[in-house]
């Protein structure tokens, strides 16, 4: 059997074990009477936001492949981006529409049977996400080198995947960072500062918007962004080892460009055992076990990863950097989860006795000293793949370490995506009246969820850097394959002022987005006041608010304003190389990169730390719920809303998006 037909095959079996867990989901009972009519809203909500912004994404990526049709010479490019995004696309929709039945099941599990099986609904929905996005990257991407990647002369075409799936991935990921955090902002400064009313509480109007919004910005817009990583970090390996000699020290050519589609198949089956493992871990401490899970599955992966290589005739040194990427993710996790679930989330709910100022005072300290670890980590990996793979092989061995980093992308996901579903369950038990005895099995799914979404961040973010690294590592290759001599050599004025221009964009997506979002939080702060103050007995409880109303304001903010940051990350790259040339370019991406990777890291562990600060003040201390600390608290957390689940993701996507745009227009770059 030809070898390169083992990833779309594997795709299919990573689809299959999908539906086969999404069976196991739906037969468990979804409750009923007030349980059901929530549940539905959230769901009906999700889709027709995404239904929504499908429609407008569409449009701008019919635009795209219209322009690559004419730019090429050959359909493939068009083709490959087309199948990008689609793949993409499918992926988000399969993981939100599982997500939001997977809630209200993991609800009434915590009401039936208790924390154990709450727990393993919960994942199980997460899990659909995490399968959906390595089974497409392996059925989309290994399909299009199947039929034409392979060939080194045309292997340029497939970057048009990575192009497709990053502009799917920077408008769910921006949309839906928008839509949620709006509503989240909105719903707590009304809600529990204002009306001294609780999270979650069916009085409040924008409660059915945010869970909406937890579903549209960390399900499917995390799933789109972790997509275009995995998908990215494969071409980029697959673009420089096509610029190698037929056969060098490290193996053959052809071998060396189907290894990240090799390892990326291997990590699929490794995520299915690192599945299978929660489940048999259950029964321990939610965070036990998923951490068994994760573990267990990037330790199956290394030891995989080695039969994979040497089975390929491939040299050891690769593997080494295989185990580099793997162990630097889990480092990165570490400390992400250090910064936002541990001594310094103390000290800001301690410091929230002297006011809102010094929490977030405290927040930005935090979410700055946080960048230190992983960044350096990121060095070592670069350092260490530099060492393994000298003589310009280096580069390639960035690539398989970002590869091995996201190859068991299956159960990484699906631990994120369990996040928003048991938060969701939360909601659905606190807006339906259930019993102290579920909602404390339910916060405490959800109080590990934030832990497993910080990680998740964290790990998205060094990901996206190495990622990125590697397609600009690939871009450089393929410019000087069409351009004899061509280097990014820092002394060469157009290139660096190409960097000053390029730590430009990430400052500038933050600030739109961040400026979308409280907008949008404007106009939803208004709604919840009037719907308290005009509707009679709402916030007595003898009256229903109009939930539909706020989420149609936030389906609207973030409609309109995701355009914006998403028309600069792909067109930025198109104008600097064509009216500046490639060097300037190169440069753009290097000063973007850095900018990007920085500024991730601070905005997302500062609007974690900020979260869990809320949360531990809201356990019972210092003061507890209602108190002026957690008044301060929530301030701190609303602020650091936007950071993490908005601005700070968009920043990862954003290096990918203008990285894999400059990849794809590097063949016509000849100045």
């Amino acid at each position: 059997m030809d070898l390169n037909l083992i990833p779309p095959m594997l795709g299919v079996v990573g689809l299959v074990a999908a539906f086969i867990v999404y069976l196991i989901v739906m037969k468990r009972p979804a409750g009923e009477g007030k349980v059901a009519e929530i549940a539905e809203a959230i769901h009906t909500g999700a889709m027709v936001f995404m239904k929504r912004e499908y429609s407008i994404m569409s449009a701008f990526a019919a635009v795209l492949a219209i322009g690559l049709f004419m730019a090429f010479p050959s359909w493939h490019t068009a083709a490959a981006f087309v199948t990008g995004a689609l793949s993409s696309a499918i992926a988000g929709y399969i993981g939100m529409y599982t997500a939001t039945r997977a809630n209200v099941r993991t609800t009434t599990a915590a009401a039936t049977e208790g924390a154990a099986s709450a727990l393993s609904v919960a994942f199980f929905g997460g899990s659909i996400m995490g399968l959906t996005v390595a089974a497409m990257g392996l059925l989309g991407l290994g399909s299009l080198y199947f039929f034409f990647g392979s060939d080194p002369q045309h292997a340029e075409a497939i970057h048009g995947f990575g192009m497709g799936a990053s502009v799917v991935a920077l408008f769910s990921r921006v949309g839906g960072g928008i839509f949620t955090k709006s509503a989240d902002v909105g719903a707590d400064l009304v809600g529990k500062i204002e009306a001294g009313i609780p999270e979650d509480d069916p009085r409040n109007p924008g409660v059915i918007a945010d869970n909406v919004g937890d579903n549209v910005g960390d399900v499917a817009g995390m799933g789109s962004d972790i997509f275009e990583s995995y998908c990215g970090s494969m071409i980029a390996c697959i673009a420089i080892a096509g610029t190698f000699a037929v056969s060098s020290v490290l193996g053959e050519r052809q071998n060396l460009m189907f290894l990240p589609l090799a390892l990326a198949s291997a990590g699929l089956l490794c995520s299915i055992a690192g599945i299978f493992i929660v489940k048999l871990a259950s029964a321990s401490a939610p965070a036990t076990a998923l951490r068994f899970g994760t573990f267990g599955a990037a330790v199956i992966f290394i030891a995989a990863a080695w039969f994979v290589i040497s089975a390929l005739g491939i040299s050891s040194a690769v593997w080494w950097c295989v185990v580099a990427g793997a162990v630097g993710g889990i480092g990165i996790g570490l400390i992400t989860e250090y910064y936002t679930g541990g001594a310094p989330v103390r000290q800001i709910a301690s410091d929230g006795q002297t006011g809102a100022a010094t929490v977030m005072i405290s927040g930005l300290a935090v979410g700055m000293k946080s960048v230190t670890v992983p960044v350096a980590i990121i060095a070592a990996i670069i350092f260490v793949t530099s060492v393994l793979l000298p003589d310009g092989q280096g580069v390639y061995g960035v690539g398989i370490a970002a590869v091995g980093m996201l190859a068991t992308v299956g159960i990484t996901m699906a631990i994120d995506a369990y996040g928003p579903v048991a938060d969701n369950a939360g909601g659905i038990a606190e807006m339906a009246g259930m019993g102290k005895e579920v909602r404390d099995i339910t916060d405490g799914l959800d109080e590990v969820g934030n832990t497993t979404a910080a990680i998740g961040k964290g790990f998205a973010i060094g990901a996206a850097g190495l990622a990125a690294l590697a397609i600009i590592a690939a871009y450089i290759k393929t410019v000087g394959t069409h351009v004899p001599g061509f280097m990014l050599d820092i002394s060469n004025p157009k290139v660096l002022m190409g960097m000053f221009l390029g730590g430009i964009f990430p400052f500038l997506v933050a600030a739109i987005t961040m400026r979308a979002v409280g907008d949008a939080a404007f106009d939803m702060i208004q709604e919840i006041r009037r719907q308290f103050r005009d509707i009679p007995g709402l916030l007595e409880g003898t009256a229903k608010p109009d939930n539909a109303r706020c989420v149609d304001i936030a389906t609207k903010a973030a409609l309109q304003r995701m355009v914006l940051p998403g028309a600069l990350a792909v067109l930025s790259p198109i104008i600097v190389g064509f009216v500046m040339g490639a060097h300037a370019l190169g440069g753009l991406l290097a000063g973007a990169l850095i900018a990007g990777v920085l500024l991730a890291l601070t905005m997302a562990n500062a609007g974690g730390a900020w979260d869990n600060a809320k949360k531990y003040v809201e356990k019972g201390n210092f003061g507890g719920k209602g108190s002026d600390v957690h008044k301060a608290t929530v301030v701190g957390d609303t602020v650091g809303d936007p950071f993490k689940d908005t601005s700070g993701p968009a920043m990862n996507i954003l290096i990918n998006v203008m990285a894999i745009v400059s990849l794809v227009i590097a063949p016509l770059l000849t100045h």
